[in-house]
């Protein structure tokens, strides 16, 4: 029997989320693990009147293009996804891994150069989505690698993902717009602003928000979701900060990272573990070791790390900030071809000031 909170979901994600119009072209990403909730959006899509378009793929590609892929085969950009994030007015991707740790250890170099040839194709998601021509969300499915890494059962995980959307909601559609206008206070609070300092045990940073915008974060873009972001003055960043969550990219986890910036830079950055990796993606552009997001997590159905980032950078409690590629929309100017989110707890002995007065404390706003 199907699962009637995947068939929901699907409906969030179409109806809400992308807001499939007829004629819409819409690119479905997902790997073969994520096939019963493609068949619902493709369904949805068709019966929206839009054209769905499946992008479906073998759940090893990535393993294997770093395993057996030279470095000119890792920079090339997969010209099908580039040709539509550039024409189509719509993707949805679904995240659906069956092995969390599948590059683990792959060279860093290639690594490097993958990510290179995917900068086109996010910096055409970036600019097309803020322009309004491209409907975009991330989101993903429960697997049994995304249950191991959160140390849950397979049952409990999905129980536990589809309270975090409200894919069971009598009205989901309305639940998000509630969310949406709970957090929009935040962002008016915040608005008109510039310096923002954060202390903590394993914070002691400023930096500012001069002119720059903070987004409502609620269902659009990213499912699960709620958090508010904008894109800091990218030369304003100057302190550290220790992530008390492991930092995962690309299937590599990178314990204890610790970052220091001056003048928006990472001027220093070391790990307990995988530092080697960390510091290869800070070197991979120009825009990589500055910072693109500040961000802080909403979300207090998420009450766990779970180790996976679409989930946990929403942790109510945290915020994150990410290496990498800003959004134009808030009014960041840094390009990468990384976007590399690293969370940090503030529930215990922790605030935010914002010019000198506390909006935030031990992991609530406080306005």
């Amino acid at each position: 029997m199907a699962d009637l909170r995947v068939h929901n979901f699907a409906k969030v994600l179409v109806d809400y989320s992308t807001r499939i119009q007829p004629g819409d072209r819409v690119l479905i990403e997902a790997t073969t693990l994520g096939e019963e909730l493609v068949q619902e959006l493709f369904t949805l899509i068709l019966e929206r009147g839009g054209h769905p378009y499946v992008g479906l793929q073998l759940v090893e590609t990535k393993e294997l293009k770093l395993r057996y892929g030279s470095e000119a085969q890792a920079l090339h950009t997969d010209e099908l996804l580039a040709y539509a994030y550039e024409h189509f007015e719509a993707r949805i991707r679904v995240w659906s891994e069956a092995n969390t740790k599948a590059t683990s250890g792959a060279d860093p170099k290639l690594q490097s150069a993958m990510l290179k040839s995917e900068s086109p194709i996010l910096e055409t998601q970036m600019r097309r989505g803020a322009a309004g021509e491209f409907k975009w969300c991330t989101t993903m499915t429960p697997t049994r690698a995304y249950a191991m890494q959160a140390d849950m059962g397979f049952e409990a995980y999905k129980d536990f993902f589809y309270k975090a959307v409200h894919a069971l909601e009598k009205d989901p559609v309305k639940y998000w717009e509630a969310i949406q206008t709970r957090q929009q206070k935040y962002v008016d609070a915040l608005a008109g602003h510039d310096k923002v300092e954060l202390r903590g045990p394993n914070v002691e940073l400023t930096l500012s928000i001069k002119d720059r915008i903070f987004k409502n974060s609620f269902g659009k873009h990213n499912l699960p979701d709620g958090e508010v972001f904008t894109g800091p003055v990218e030369t304003s960043l100057n302190g550290w900060v220790r992530y008390t969550y492991p930092a995962m990219y690309r299937g590599t986890v990178v314990e204890g990272a610790e970052l220091r910036f001056k003048d928006g830079m990472v001027v220093e950055a070391k790990a307990d573990k995988e530092e080697a990796f960390l510091k290869a993606v800070i070197g991979t552009d120009e825009g990589s070791s500055r910072v693109g997001e500040f961000a802080i997590g909403l979300n207090d159905d998420i009450d766990r790390f779970t180790g996976f980032i679409l989930l946990d950078e929403k942790i109510g409690g945290s915020f994150h900030m990410a290496l990498g590629a800003g959004y134009p929309e808030t009014g960041s100017v840094n390009k990468s071809a990384v976007h590399w989110d690293m969370i940090c707890d503030l529930r215990t002995d922790s605030e935010i000031l914002v010019d000198g007065d506390v909006f935030y404390k031990d992991g609530k706003f406080v306005i």
